[in-house]
């Protein structure tokens, strides 16, 4: 039968395919070091998780909840903002509770993006950035990922060349691939360009809290004028370990807001009560929870770096976020990052997310997911290492090492 329209036009799951092999090198009994996904393995704070047993004894927190969440919440993420960024938010008109930030994008695509309308959109980048407005009906124009000024040249060709004008701007910094941080410096200049163009921002900053070396990220919103056309999308799931809880938010633009918050009310009631009054108890706590959380990812980005380095493989150390983007190794980079990927699974006993599940832009690289305790980390490496030495002698009659794309 023939596929429906939405589905046909969306590429192939390239993850599956790295995800069936490790199900199945699982199955015959394989210990595999997950480094792929970005499912945080830590356990959500104490705190947290007594807070939602306490509330959920209460039967009238059972009913169906806020769509744009309770009044609660809502204050706690404009307080947070307010503390961290200083940007002051109106929690009845500028923010509203999403189901996690990956919904609330593709629900904004839904709200706003009429059939093929032009969205910017960074590559490589999260998938939901580029497959929540294709589902929508628009049409993506691929743009630099890199926040410095060769940004900003693609931008002025896309103005001048795009029938009809872009309609929004995508930003995800901290960058989940490539680990990428904006200054406010740049954001300043995207607003301005933003502005001049009449052009919606989109700020995807789930990593905001997830930094190592030097200031915390900035919000766009911190610049003077963003809100007049931004919207910004933040997430609980790892700056709190909450992946599963699935709590994140979208606060700027009211008109935006308005926009998102109707088509949420069509669409979901919410997030169970007592999960939103966790994640108000989060929110107001004093940042405790998130300086460890980002002491540990810290302490396996220092060691990814340093033990895959030793066994050949090297890993720039992120700024920011829990992933790292690693080069593939040269002798390797012509399989293309889906068949290095599936090495890895087969003779390494290793997952790692292939580049070209970000965009075609990515097909040199692998995200690595600093997912696994440090142990495990050098335990990878040690695995990578291995096969690394011995790929000439056992694949030599398996793929080419010395082909070319």
């Amino acid at each position: 039968m023939e596929e429906f329209h939405k589905v046909r036009r969306l590429p192939p799951y390239v993850f599956e395919q790295v995800n069936r092999l490790k199900a199945s090198a699982r199955a015959g009994g394989a210990d595999i070091i997950d480094l792929g996904m970005g499912n945080p393995d830590l356990p959500t704070p104490q705190s947290i998780v007594d807070k939602l047993c306490e509330v959920v004894q209460d039967p009238r927190t059972h009913r169906y909840s806020s769509s744009k969440g309770i009044p609660g919440l809502r204050r706690a993420q404009a307080a947070y903002y307010a503390r961290r960024f200083g940007v002051k938010l109106n929690p009845d008109t500028q923010v509203v509770a999403t189901l996690g930030s990956k919904e609330g994008f593709a629900n904004m695509a839904q709200a706003i993006t009429a059939p093929g309308d032009v969205i910017l959109c960074p590559n490589p980048t999260y998938p939901i950035h580029a497959f929540g407005f294709l589902m929508a009906g628009g049409v993506i124009r691929s743009m630099s990922v890199e926040p410095d000024a060769s940004f900003f040249e693609p931008l002025e060709r896309a103005v001048r060349h795009s029938i009809p004008k872009p309609l929004a701007l995508i930003l995800n910094y901290p960058s989940n691939p490539t680990a990428f941080v904006a200054t406010l410096d740049f954001y300043k200049d995207v607003i301005a360009f933003a502005k001049k163009h009449d052009i919606i921002v989109l700020s995807d900053l789930a990593y905001s809290e997830i930094y190592f070396d030097g200031a915390p990220p900035p919000s766009v919103l911190e610049v003077p004028g963003a809100m007049d056309v931004t919207v910004e999308f933040t997430s609980m799931s790892k700056t709190f370990s909450m992946p599963g809880w699935r709590m994140g938010f979208a606060v700027g633009n009211e008109r935006l807001i308005a926009a998102l918050t109707r088509v949420k009310s069509y669409l979901d009631y919410g997030a169970f009560t007592p999960i939103q009054v966790a994640a108000t108890h989060a929110l107001n706590g004093d940042g405790s929870d998130i300086a460890e959380v980002r002491n540990v990812y810290k302490r396996r980005r220092d060691v990814m770096v340093e033990s895959f380095g030793k066994a050949g493989f090297e890993v720039p150390p992120p700024a920011a976020t829990m992933f790292a983007w690693a080069k593939i190794p040269e002798k390797f980079r012509h399989l293309g990052s889906l068949e290095f990927s599936k090495l890895l699974v087969e003779k390494a006993d290793v997952a790692v997310a292939p580049g070209i599940g970000f965009g075609e832009m990515g097909d040199d690289y692998v995200r690595l997911a600093l997912v696994e305790n440090e142990h495990r980390i050098r335990q990878a490496a040690r695995n990578i290492k291995k096969f690394m030495s011995t790929a000439d002698e056992t694949m030599h009659n398996v793929i080419s090492l010395n082909a070319h794309r």
